[in-house]
Parts: structure tokens; C-alpha cells; sequence
């Protein structure tokens, strides 16, 4: 953080812990104890303060951006839209196609949530045509870093964790689906051409300058995050998260936030243990999990996949969920596919937080809306009105204020009644 300071707490605090119902000095403690992050770019203007961590709100993170297939600036402008208006806490831009630069920067105009970007993308994309990862530097690299944090961008995916080492433990350990992330598989493919450690890694300090200087937030990418069910919780994904822990206790000591990112597709009963490994591993750094995908087979469904996933997750101390769209594995979303993928990941962040105590009034309200028959207020309480009184009105009931499941069966019209004699 580099705001600035109002009343003794920076206004990043202030703004987070107004958000959170949580006391300024208590959110303090948690944030200089790397257990609550609050990306926030100074140069991001009219910024939402957003904690991602312990004792906060679950939050939710929406994917959008452009690819080499598809470039359509207005259509991502409006996914952004779309994500902030069904109640995605932050935004990722992972555009690989077209003006990389105007792009983003039309994002960080459109969008007061906070901005991600995977950096390593955009240095690639500038290569095109001259070689590839070949003619990829690790100048290429961290300047690419530095130009999205002067542009704004208030949280990184770095993958730091791709080292010689655990890129040896992923051909020692055959997997089903190998590497599935892109910023890994750039990293590992460098590696094996260059003949050298990753850069990331090795000059992390360097990375460590450039987040305390331009004011962002480390995003630790777990590039040999598990692509199937069948590699999860290996060698190569625990050794990988091994070494983020280690370049944590580094971001602290620099003073620079970080949060780690984690799996992936995780069968259910694993889910637990990953976020428990990761919480000890990390010393409670927040937790921000791609899913998990619960099963491999629900294509066209895997944002309802992702979301059993994030709620188990969740529960268990996961702190920031990235939606997964229906479009996964198969194109890139459309802005329905995005606001399926934001509700679903709502679902999920608001059922875990439900589990953990907070937000109750929120469900009770709804329930004693629904006792009253009070449509009106029920729709206003839901994740999706829009969807739930379209519902309603396609098909109404012959009787008043009833449904049309049950009509004058209405159980508890029924009781009412009984209750009243």
C-alpha cells in the first residue's frame, strides 16, 4: 500500500475496513502481518479498497480479456460491466490479443474494482514474429512488469515458483495434462531454450523493488497448478508451493503485499488439505484458487464444477475464488458466460462465509421475504433479480402471491391458515 494516510490509518485501511464492518487497527495488524492484502495501485484513480484474507468476506475475481481468435475491446468493456455489476470484487485482464496496452488501460478506466493482469502474457505477445520464447528476454519480462504498473495495475500473477528445480520434479513426476498454465508452460519452455534459471526467481528482489516502488500487489502463480483431477496434490504442485512460501516470508520482510495462488482441479475430498497445506506452508498468506474444479468431465458446466470447488475451499480458508466461466476449456466467454461464472463463484463465496457466520442477516431477510410473500423484496435480496423475477413471471400462479410449484398447496399458506384458527 501507498496511499495516503487520513486519521492516523492509510486510506486504504479506512476504506477496506469500512467495507468489512472490521475495526481500522485490527485490518492494520492483519495486513502488515501479510495475512490480509489490499491491491491498490496508487495510479489507479477512483480505486474500490477491496481485503482479500483472514476474517474478511470471501471475494470473487472475473477473468476477461482478448485473445490472438477474438478482439473485440467493446465486448470485453462490457464483460467488465457485466462482472462488476453482478458483484465481482476484482478484474483480471489476460488480453493476448490486439493493442495489449490500450486495452488495459481502457479496463483501468472502466473498472473501480482492482485490476490483475498475468504481465508475462504481454511480454510474450511483443515477441510475435521475431522468434517466440527464443527471442524472449528477462529485460522483456520485468519491463513488461513495470509498464502495467505504471498504468495502474494493482495485482500481478508472477510466476515466481517455476524454477530448474521444480520444472526437473515435473519431468521426474509424468502427469495426464503436464503444465496447463500459460505463464508456467512460457517459463518452463524458456528455461529448457535459454539454459537458465527463470528469472522471475532469480531476480526477485528486483521484482520485490519494482511492487514497493509502483505500489502493486504480488499475485504468486502457481504455474504447475494440477489440469486434471488425476494430477492433483503431486510432487511438482507441492514442490512449487514449497518455494512460494519461501518467496512470501521474502515479500514480507521487503514490505510488499502477496497473496498465492492455488489449484486448479482438486477432487473433493483433497480440498481441505490443499488449503490447509497452503495456510502452513504460506504462514496464512490469503489463498486465491482458480475453482477448484471438483471433476473433469462437466464441460459447459464447469463454472457449477468451480463453484462446488470454491465453496468447500472457501470454507476451509480459502480467501479469494476466480470464477470459472461455462466457456472453460472450450472459447473464450461471452458476457453471459461471465455473469453465469461471477453468480456461481457468488454462490459459492457467500455459502462458505454463510458456514463461517457472517452475512446471516442477509439469508434471514430473504427467508422472512418469502414467508410474507413479498416478491418485490425477495427479488432485491437476490444475487441475480433480473433472473429471478424473469422467472417468476413466465410462468405465474392462477392463485395470488403464490407460486406456480405449488399454488394453493402452498405449504406454508397451509400452516398459516392451521396456526391462525
Amino acid at each position: 500500500m501507498a496511499g495516503k494516510r487520513s486519521k492516523g490509518f492509510p486510506v486504504e485501511i479506512k476504506g477496506a475496513s469500512k467495507a468489512e464492518g472490521i475495526e481500522p487497527d485490527k485490518l492494520m495488524k492483519l495486513v502488515k502481518a501479510g495475512r490480509v492484502v489490499i491491491p491498490s495501485n496508487p495510479r489507479h484513480k477512483r480505486l474500490t479498497y477491496v481485503g482479500i484474507g483472514e476474517g474478511l468476506r470471501v471475494k470473487v475475481n472475473a477473468n476477461i480479456g482478448t485473445s490472438k481468435d477474438h478482439v473485440d475491446v467493446d465486448e470485453e468493456i462490457e464483460k467488465v460491466k457485466v462482472a462488476v455489476r453482478f458483484g465481482a470484487d476484482a478484474i483480471m485482464d489476460l488480453s493476448t490479443g490486439g493493442d495489449l496496452r490500450a486495452i488495459r488501460r481502457r479496463v483501468m478506466t472502466e473498472c473501480r474494482m482492482p485490476v490483475g493482469t498475468v504481465p508475462i502474457y504481454e511480454a510474450l505477445c511483443r515477441t510475435a514474429g521475431k522468434g517466440g520464447v527464443r527471442a524472449l528476454s528477462s529485460d522483456d519480462m520485468f519491463k513488461a512488469i513495470e509498464t502495467q504498473a505504471k498504468d495502474g495495475v494493482d495485482f500481478m500473477t508472477v510466476h515466481c515458483g517455476v524454477t530448474t528445480n521444480t520444472a526437473a520434479s515435473l519431468m521426474r513426476h509424468k502427469r495426464v495434462t503436464g503444465v496447463v498454465s500459460r505463464g508456467g508452460a512460457i517459463l518452463v519452455a524458456w528455461m529448457r531454450d535459454h539454459g537458465q534459471e527463470n528469472p522471475l526467481y532469480k531476480d526477485y528482489d528486483h521484482l520485490l523493488d519494482l511492487a514497493k516502488e509502483h505500489g502493486f500487489t504480488l499475485s504468486l502463480g502457481d504455474g504447475l497448478r494440477p489440469g486434471c483431477t488425476a494430477d492433483a496434490t503431486d510432487v511438482p504442485q507441492l514442490h512449487e508451493l514449497i518455494v512460494l512460501g519461501k518467496l512470501v516470508e521474502r515479500a514480507r520482510k521487503a514490505g510488499v503485499q502477496a497473496m498465492v495462488e492455488g489449484p486448479g482441479h482438486v477432487p473433493m475430498n483433497q480440498i481441505e488439505a490443499n488449503v490447509r497445506i497452503e495456510k502452513t506452508v504460506c504462514k496464512g498468506a490469503p489463498f486465491y484458487v482458480l475453482g477448484p474444479l471438483v471433476c473433469d468431465v462437466a464441460a459447459g458446466y464447469d463454472h457449477i464444477t468451480g463453484a462446488i470447488g470454491g465453496a468447500i475451499a472457501a470454507y476451509h480458508g480459502a480467501d479469494f475464488l476466480c470464477y470459472v466461466t461455462p466457456s472453460e476449456h472450450l472459447s473464450l466467454p461471452t458476457a453471459e458466460d461471465v455473469r453465469q461464472g461471477v453468480i456461481a463463484s457468488r454462490i459459492a463465496a457467500h455459502a462458505a462465509d454463510l458456514a463461517r457466520g457472517r452475512g446471516t442477516q442477509w439469508d434471514r431477510r430473504m427467508s422472512e421475504a418469502r414467508k410474507a410473500f413479498d416478491w418485490e423484496t425477495m427479488f432485491e435480496l437476490s444475487l441475480d433479480p433480473e433472473r429471478a423475477k424473469a422467472i417468476r413471471d413466465h410462468r405465474r400462479s392462477k392463485s395470488p402471491n403464490v407460486c406456480s410449484m405449488c399454488g394453493d398447496l402452498c405449504a406454508m399458506k397451509m400452516v398459516d391458515r392451521m396456526l391462525s384458527e
